[in-house]
């Protein structure tokens, strides 16, 4: 079974990959530009740089500007990431990553941010460091990956990938099964018992509560366009799809996440328990989202 509430990067939070050396923070272990800048001031400040010092390295005039950088403030153009760059003594592959990184900091829609953090997975240096994240990403970036993964638990499953292309819905390529296949072995998310057979490594993918994630921004459109063709693909007595539209307070959205969260939970504990001779693979979507913008009390009525 699977989690997919949303997918933290562990370089994403700044602090897990700092890689501090004489020279400074290791910029490839960053997806976050500004906890690079942070721990490369706290490195650099050690030996004397003033922020006012940095920016002169940078060619900026305002003493202050990298400071309201790094705190959120403010952000870089593209022409000033490369300066900025070149004050924190990057240069070649490493002055180019964090150009990119901060473009993909930076990026207004999830395609943008998508296309922006395949460039930065072209990186050999950030390859090196981001095996896991490299491994979540090809996980998720194919719906049927995980669906596979779960077809494996069943009694009737047979290890032909022409025969699981045929359960697919919708289909996919033969080839594709195939190197889905050897994907989930090569990730160690599929392995051999002792007679040769297909199992699981563990009962359960998780991909954490929290968000941000680029990988399952694209997961999450498949999966929900998956649910809006099983409305005319499926009978009625195989699918519930259900929807409430509510107005709620912030305390009320936060309640709401949480219970579902709580609920997404209670499935992948109690449902295995259950299961007697499993014979198809389904998906459960949760959606919870804003459908207008949070108002303004009115003039002269006191919130409630």
């Amino acid at each position: 079974m699977h989690d997919f509430g949303a997918e933290r990067l562990a370089s994403a939070a700044g602090g897990g990959h700092r890689g501090l050396m004489d020279r400074g923070p290791e910029v490839f272990a960053y997806l976050d530009y500004r906890a690079y800048l942070r721990d490369y001031f706290e490195h650099a400040s050690q030996r004397g740089l003033s922020h006012r010092g940095l920016a002169r390295r940078a060619g900026l005039s305002s003493p202050s500007f990298l400071k309201s950088v790094m705190d959120g403030k403010k952000t870089l153009a593209a022409p000033t990431a490369e300066r900025v760059a070149a004050a924190c003594r990057l240069a070649g592959n490493a002055a180019e990553y964090f150009v990119r990184l901060v473009a993909f900091n930076q990026a207004r829609d999830t395609d943008g941010k998508r296309a922006a953090y395949e460039r930065l997975c072209a990186f050999g240096e950030w390859r090196r460091i981001h095996a896991l994240d490299l491994a979540r990403y090809e996980y998720f970036s194919r719906w049927y990956l995980p669906a596979i993964r779960e077809l494996v638990t069943s009694p009737a499953f047979v290890e032909d990938p022409r025969w699981i292309a045929r359960q697919l819905r919708p289909r996919v390529k033969v080839g594709e099964v195939q190197k889905a296949l050897e994907t989930l072995l090569a990730l160690g998310l599929l392995a051999r018992d002792e007679h040769g057979r297909l199992v699981q490594t563990s009962a359960t993918v998780s991909s954490g509560l929290e968000t941000g994630s680029v990988q399952l921004a694209r997961f999450h459109r498949a999966m929900m366009e998956r649910a809006s063709e099983a409305i005319d693909t499926f009978p009625r007595e195989q699918r519930d799809l259900g929807a409430l539209t509510l107005c709620v307070d912030d305390a009320g959205l936060a309640r709401l996440k949480q219970r579902l969260q709580e609920f997404r939970r209670e499935l992948l504990l109690d449902e295995p328990a259950h299961a007697g001779r499993r014979n198809r693979v389904v998906q459960i979507n949760f959606q919870l989202f804003p459908l207008t913008e949070a108002l303004d009390v009115a003039p002269g009525e006191s919130p409630q």
